[in-house]
């Protein structure tokens, strides 16, 4: 007789930061990949189990009961295995020949990195050197080009628009301004869709910058109508606010930290632009930075849903040999596209949907 066809191994990794609906992907490319004769492998914290040789064999019996929990069972990390300088920009060695290496030693057919934009322009280099992998997009920015939304989204929406309906008693019982600080490097998803859903008064976006004065002036109109609280949601990537605050940066980018991608590591824009607000206005001013409870605990049952459909149709994928593309959700379809058309620029915020938030900006 001959000999029997070798099992398809897969690696799943799980790179960048955690986000809801990270183990729905995993479980559903489990089950359908058992199904379809693949022998699945976890790969602990992202790239970085690869080259640390960091495995865990994965069954139907592994990922059993974790659909609903947050966060990822493989662990997660910022590694880059291409990366050439540290965060002090120190040369520091590649691992890329070691990466090769050891996908080769495991005997892997298949690499799914499932991640957000920064996780992406690895999984992009490491297919231009040889490397047989497949994206799954996650993010709670929702930033990522090619697809409508990423699972994730819609959890981090909903905590924020219920922390938000939270302050508003608050605001209201106490006459005061209260600024919710919600997740947003470079884009202001989160912030437009929890403001516009939770009545926000003001809501500032990465990618529209608004003068403090322009705040003030709203926030005025409405003491003025007799409404004697406010809410300003603020996305904290909005930089432009330090910028206007602060004359010179230099002072502030001597304490500037930065994270395993080489990014700034954000977060207090809230507080900066509370101090300012009630120093132009008058007005007693708290902030809540809403921080990494956003992207923590049990996902909404859509990220489950899409975070399942996107495991599944990976496993065609990789059935289909489709390396170097990242599945995507198209209108109701879930498709697949080239990882550089993912990476090619930031899905941001359309004007257009700015205006119709303006709308409510009185």
């Amino acid at each position: 007789m001959p000999d029997k066809a070798p099992n398809t191994k897969v690696g799943i990794l799980t790179s960048g930061g955690d986000c809801p609906g990270l183990n729905a992907v995993i479980r559903a490319i489990v089950r359908a990949g058992c199904g379809s004769n693949f022998d699945v492998v976890g790969i602990y914290d992202g790239w970085k189990g690869i080259i640390k040789e960091n495995y865990v064999k994965l069954n139907t019996k592994a990922v059993a009961g974790i659909v609903n929990r947050g966060g990822t069972i493989l662990g997660t990390s910022r590694f880059n295995p291409f990366q050439e300088e540290d965060e002090n920009g120190n040369k520091i060695p590649s691992c890329e020949e070691l990466l090769l290496k050891n996908i080769k030693k495991e005997g892997f057919d298949a690499i799914v990195s499932i991640g957000g934009e920064g996780s992406m322009h690895i999984a992009q280099k490491a297919h231009e050197i040889g490397v047989n992998v497949i994206g799954v997009p996650k993010t709670i920015d929702n930033d990522i080009s090619g697809t409508d939304v990423t699972f994730g989204f819609d959890t981090a929406v909903s905590i924020a628009t219920e922390a938000i309906d939270r302050l508003h008693t608050t605001a209201e019982s106490h006459h005061r301004v209260m600024i919710l600080e919600v997740m947003g490097r470079h884009t202001g998803w989160i912030a437009l869709h929890s403001g516009i859903s939770g009545g926000a008064d003001v809501i500032l976006l990465p990618e529209f910058p608004m003068k403090i004065d322009e705040v003030v002036a709203i926030l005025k109109r409405r003491f003025d109508k007799g409404k004697l609280f406010s809410i300003v949601v603020v996305a904290e990537g909005a930089e432009y606010i330090e910028k206007e605050i602060y004359s010179s940066n230099e002072s502030m980018a001597e304490n500037v930290k930065l994270d395993d991608f080489g990014r700034k590591r954000l977060g207090g824009i809230g507080n900066i632009l509370a101090e300012e607000l009630e120093k132009r206005s008058g007005y007693e001013t708290r902030a809540t930075i809403l921080g990494y409870v956003q992207r923590g605990g049990m996902p909404t049952a859509y990220d489950r849903m899409l975070g399942t459909r996107f495991g599944i149709y990976t496993v065609g994928m990789i059935k289909d040999k489709k390396f170097g593309r990242m599945c995507a959700k198209r209108g109701n379809e879930i498709i697949d596209i080239p990882i550089t058309e993912a990476i090619n620029k930031l899905k941001t915020v359309p004007p257009e949907m700015y205006e119709s938030a303006k709308v409510f900006f009185n």
